[in-house]
């Protein structure tokens, strides 16, 4: 197996790429990390496909409604709170688009090449034939899940 394709939000690349808009149709668990002063300022969280996810005081852990427990990710806050509303207490909503593109774009076709993508809360390397490449509203870029893109996305015309 060759070494992963890195890719950073900076790269050349990722001007290039077909990036479509979709919207999310579903609503979500959210906590705020808020850790007491005495405590540390920071966690790790592990994603369903083992890789590590910093979470910093003050951001929000977004969970899918159905899923299990560890399948949870982190967003700054000042993102969460440009892209997310609160439903009630506890629940969020996405409101902005998501502009995904597949990530065997990045692979020339290879859905088994392995890719390092750079985002804002750490490193995360999976499988290019099981995600899409996502880009917020900062330029940053992370992988979504193939499964849950023809879950809980839709394309916007």
């Amino acid at each position: 197996m060759s070494n992963p394709v890195v890719l950073t939000d900076k790269d050349e690349i990722i001007k290039r790429l077909n990036f479509k808009p979709y919207r999310s149709i579903v609503e979500r668990h959210v906590e705020r990390f808020m850790p007491a002063p005495d405590e540390p300022q920071n966690i790790e969280i592990m994603t369903p496909w083992g890789e590590s996810l910093t979470a910093n005081a003050g951001d929000y852990i977004v969970s899918e409604m159905d899923a299990p427990p560890e399948d949870r990710w982190p967003v700054e806050a000042d993102i969460f709170e440009k892209t997310y509303m609160i439903t009630r207490p506890g629940f969020c909503a996405k409101n902005a688009l998501t502009y995904l593109v597949p990530l065997v774009d990045v692979t020339e076709g290879d859905p088994e090449q392995k890719v390092a993508v750079h985002t804002l809360e750490g490193v995360v390397t999976v499988k290019a034939g099981d995600f899409y490449l996502a880009l917020g509203i900062k330029g940053e870029i992370w992988p979504y899940p193939k499964d849950k893109v023809e879950n809980v996305m839709i394309p916007v015309e």
